[in-house]
């Protein structure tokens, strides 16, 4: 892989902190802030949903801009947003720094898998797409884990601070290893971009990203409360169990990007199959010690191992006119999923069966992904103008 698709892994490493770390520190912020632990848990949805409205936005704002100049600005925005987060007085004032931080997270991914995919030969674009979300992996194997120790010791604004010199870092490695003259390129006219939006199999893919990854997060947000009150252990077990997910994660992602470069169609519905029977399994591996420790690096692995099939899948269906936005869009679908699943799993907690049940809910909604992913592979021989007129 070519250098700067590493530098652009930088930056995925810092912006996946940022998102993850959160969810190791949920207890102290409810107990900082005085509210409940759903209550801290909209902090991720905040943030999902911050990515869902800032990816379309940035991404049309700034498509004359060279991809260079637009994914350090975006690490500038994402710097700041944590030093707000850091700084942050009370809960609305977090839940305001979390939007702001997240507003370059969709715009930033989308962009820099397209830069990415251009900087390989074409049967490694899902490899070189896998490669870049493996600071997303980092980030969970090594960042969240640590920033639930600091946070743990330190305080929960411990760990913004330490965040904010990840970005300043990721912004130097950015500058100096991503090349600029291969990202200047003409924009084509803003009907054609947004045209994307009415193909089929784009508007499908979307739903499928949405629901296949709402059912990670319906699990994850409340993996801490679940592992402490369900399963039985201490909060300082937390963080190296968090290790684990995070080794799940990084095996499962490069898997998944192998996956996708040899059979994309077979590698969507095998990745979210895989998912779904995992996350149903977890009820009942999440009642002993052992095997809950096992299920979340499978969790770790299943979950991470679906994301370069689906935004590759997203991308080949584009065309090359609309690849930016429909790049952003799906990273914005992601975190939709992100912000639908910490509600589904706080709606189980606060009005349905409890914790015990969040891994049931959680694979309902990965397994509604997969039965669109089927609908849409079914579909891959109707020609695109046919298509659209089916609905």
């Amino acid at each position: 892989m070519p250098i700067a698709v590493y530098a652009l892994t930088a930056g995925a490493f810092g912006i996946g902190t940022t998102e993850f770390v959160i969810m190791g520190l949920l207890l102290q912020i409810s107990s900082d802030f005085s509210v409940s632990v759903p209550m801290a848990g909209l902090l991720i949805s905040g943030y999902a949903l911050g990515v869902f409205v800032g990816a379309p936005v940035l991404t049309l704002a700034t498509r004359g801009l060279p991809r260079k100049t637009v994914l350090i600005a975006l690490m500038a925005i994402f710097t700041l947003g944590n030093l707000a987060c850091a700084l942050a007085p009370d809960y609305w004032s977090l839940m305001g720094a979390r939007v702001l931080t997240s507003l370059a997270h969709g715009t930033f991914f989308g962009v820099g898998s397209v830069v990415a995919t251009g900087l390989v030969a074409p049967e490694k674009k899902a490899s070189a797409i896998a490669v870049m979300f493996t600071g997303l992996t980092a980030a969970t194997l090594l960042g969240v884990p640590f920033g639930s120790w600091l946070g743990l010791g330190y305080g929960w604004r411990a760990p913004f601070f330490v965040i904010v010199g990840i970005g300043l870092l990721a912004m130097l490695v950015l500058a100096v290893f991503v090349p600029a003259q291969r990202q200047k390129e003409a924009p084509g006219s803003l009907r054609e971009e947004v045209a994307v939006l009415a193909k089929p199999q784009v508007q499908l893919g979307f739903l499928i990203t949405v629901l296949g990854f709402a059912g990670t997060f319906a699990l994850f947000t409340y993996i801490q409360p679940i592992l402490t009150r369900v399963t039985g252990f201490s909060e300082a077990a937390v963080s190296p169990i968090l290790l684990v997910f995070g080794g799940g994660l990084a095996a499962g992602n490069l898997l998944g990007g192998m996956f996708a470069d040899r059979n994309l169609p077979r590698a969507v519905l095998g990745t979210l199959a895989a998912l779904t029977v995992t996350l149903g399994l977890a009820t009942f591996a999440m009642k002993s010690e052992i095997a809950a420790v096992l299920f979340v690096g499978l969790i770790g692995a299943t979950s991470f191992a679906t994301v370069a099939p689906l935004q590759m899948r997203v991308l080949d269906k584009a065309g090359e006119a609309g690849r930016n936005l429909a790049s952003s869009l799906n990273i914005a679908a992601f975190n939709l999923g992100n912000a639908i699943g910490a509600l589904v799993g706080g709606m189980t907690i606060d009005h349905g069966p409890g914790l015990e049940a969040v891994p049931l809910a959680a694979a309902g909604l990965t397994a509604a992904g997969l039965l669109v992913a089927l609908y849409s592979v079914r579909r891959d021989g109707v020609p695109e103008r046919l298509a659209t007129r089916l609905g």
